[in-house]
Formats: C-alpha cells, sequence, structure tokens
C-alpha cells in the first residue's frame, strides 16, 4: 500500500489506530500527523496544501494565487521576464511624482531593449510570432503548439538554424510535432499558407529530424479520414465505413508503398458511394490535396482486390 492510499485511509478514519482518539494534529514543522491523547505518529512526511480559500472571480483568484503561470516554451523568455508597469503607481498605490516619471520612462524603453539584448533573443521573437501566426492559420491546439517551440528551442541550441530560413524551420517543427502527436498535417497545407515551398519544407523537415534524432511513426491513413470528413461535411456512417475499408486494405497489404492521404481519399470516395452520399472526385481532391487521377487509381484498386462493386 502506498503512502497516498494510506493518508487518505487515515484522513478518512479521523482517529488513532493505537488508542481510537479522533483528536489528531498535522504537525507541519516535522510534516507528522500525531495523536494529541498517545503521542503516536500515525503519519510522517505529510504534505502542507497551504490555506483553504475560495474565490468567486477572475481578479480574487489572481490576488490570492501563490504562483504564476506555467512556461511557455512558445515565448523566447519562457514568460519568466518582468516588466515595469505603465501605471505609474508605487507598490503602495500612490501616484508616482511628475520628476521620476521621466526616468521610469526611461527605464522602461532601456528594459524592452535589453530583453532581446542578442542574436540568438531576437531569432526567437521572430520565429514564435510565426509559429504563433501559422499555428492559429491552422488552427493546433496548444499542446502542439509547445511541442513546436519546444523542437525549435533544440534546433537553435544545437546551431541548426544558421543559414537557413526562419520560416522553413518553423514549419518543419510544426510538421514534425504534428506527426508526433498523431494529428499529421500534409505538406502541401503548410505550403499553402507561408510563402515557402512544399520541396523546401520537406528538406528542411528531413533535416532537423536526423539532427535532432526524432522517432516519429509513419502516418497511416486513418490519421486523415476523421478531418477530410469533416471538412466534406460527411456522416460518421461514412467515416466508419472509410476506417472499415482501410483496414482491411491494410490486411491485405494494399498500402504498402502508397501515399496516406491518397489512400484515404480513395475510401473516403469508396465509402461516399456506398453510402449514398456522393461526393465528386474533385471535391475531395482538393480537400486531401491530392489529384483525380491518384483517387481514381486507388479506388479502382481497392474496389478489384476487396471485390467492392461500385457505380461511380
Amino acid at each position: 500500500m502506498n503512502k497516498d492510499k494510506i493518508e487518505n485511509k487515515i484522513e478518512y478514519r479521523k482517529k488513532c489506530p493505537e488508542c481510537g482518539n479522533e483528536n489528531l494534529s498535522k504537525d507541519y514543522e516535522r510534516a507528522e500527523l500525531v495523536c494529541r491523547k498517545c503521542g503516536l505518529v500515525i503519519d510522517e512526511e505529510i504534505a502542507d496544501h497551504g490555506p483553504e480559500w475560495r474565490a468567486f472571480n477572475n481578479e480574487q483568484v489572481e490576488k490570492r494565487a501563490r504562483a504564476g503561470p506555467p512556461t511557455k516554451y512558445t515565448l523566447h523568455d519562457k514568460g519568466l521576464s518582468t516588466t515595469i508597469g505603465w501605471k505609474n503607481r508605487d507598490a503602495y498605490g500612490k501616484s508616482i511624482p511628475s520628476k521620476q516619471r521621466s526616468q521610469l520612462y526611461r527605464l522602461r524603453k532601456w528594459h524592452r531593449r535589453t530583453m532581446a539584448g542578442n542574436s540568438n533573443q531576437r531569432n526567437l521573437i521572430h520565429a514564435f510570432a510565426e509559429l504563433s501566426k501559422i499555428s492559429s492559420q491552422l488552427n493546433l491546439p496548444r499542446s502542439i503548439r509547445e511541442q513546436s517551440g519546444m523542437l525549435y528551442r533544440k534546433a537553435s541550441k544545437k546551431n541548426l538554424i544558421r543559414g537557413r530560413s526562419v520560416e522553413a524551420l518553423v514549419l518543419a517543427c510544426i510538421y514534425a510535432a504534428c506527426r508526433m502527436a498523431g494529428l499529421p498535417r500534409t505538406l502541401d497545407e503548410l505550403s499553402d499558407i507561408s510563402n515557402v515551398k512544399r520541396k523546401d519544407i520537406g528538406r528542411t523537415y528531413r533535416f532537423i529530424s536526423k539532427k535532432l534524432k526524432l522517432k516519429i511513426n509513419v502516418p497511416t491513413p486513418q490519421t486523415f479520414v476523421s478531418r477530410f470528413c469533416n471538412a466534406l461535411k460527411l456522416s460518421y456512417d461514412v467515416k466508419k465505413k472509410a476506417n472499415e475499408i482501410i483496414k482491411e486494405s491494410i490486411r491485405n497489404e494494399l498500402t504498402s508503398g502508397r501515399g496516406p492521404v491518397g489512400f484515404a481519399a480513395a475510401a473516403i470516395y469508396i465509402a461516399t458511394v456506398l453510402n449514398k452520399e456522393k461526393r465528386t472526385q474533385r471535391q475531395i481532391a482538393d480537400v486531401a490535396g491530392v489529384t483525380e487521377v491518384t483517387i481514381r487509381n486507388r479506388y479502382k484498386e481497392i474496389a478489384k482486390k476487396l471485390s467492392i462493386n461500385i457505380q461511380p
């Protein structure tokens, strides 16, 4: 039985196991739970959870909080830097005399300048601004943004950014973070929202994954089905049928040497025909970022191998 279970059991009983006394005391200086009657040490190394308090609005939460916000890898200083406020009031809330305001203005100005005093800090500021913009356009969750920022920091620490485009490196880190999280984005999607070519993003991604020794699994067609179906406004039945087709194709080794995006698009096309929620090959191709020829070739291979009769 671990310590947490023992402590929970003791707290639930509220009673000394030796004499049955319910008058127990917590000695936080020694981190012990002691019986006031017989002096038995019931538990040791207890945690001090601090005073109990309630807050009813955001202002009270901030006022009573005993810790700051968590560190963020998407900020150049991880959110740990301090700033000089613009309220022109001291710690007691009194207004600062006009003679000292000019001095405070100069202090604020130099404080802002020294926050990015070296080239590395300036590079991180520029890179994380790009990362925030691209992540917002792709609607990525916070976890992937933080993972992308961590990868860029590792690349910067190993001096991999010298002589390379900052935007290409940011896009490569986002692409790697998405694949590591199991929510891959295609290179075409990243290229469309930026000024970087697909080939440059792929080349930079392969470079950082090799240098940072990233262990990234190959994406499967199933990882793209849900997103493509949502973009095409298809029902759950189509999504389920497409996944079943892909599973059967994997069992018959049809996915070997085939691109996962094109295979997912072909499976969705077959599922739409079978469930009578017809979408054209052009509509699916535009969402998936592949050509109609790719979808046509893949769906014919799947239909022939799995003996699926469809009337396109």
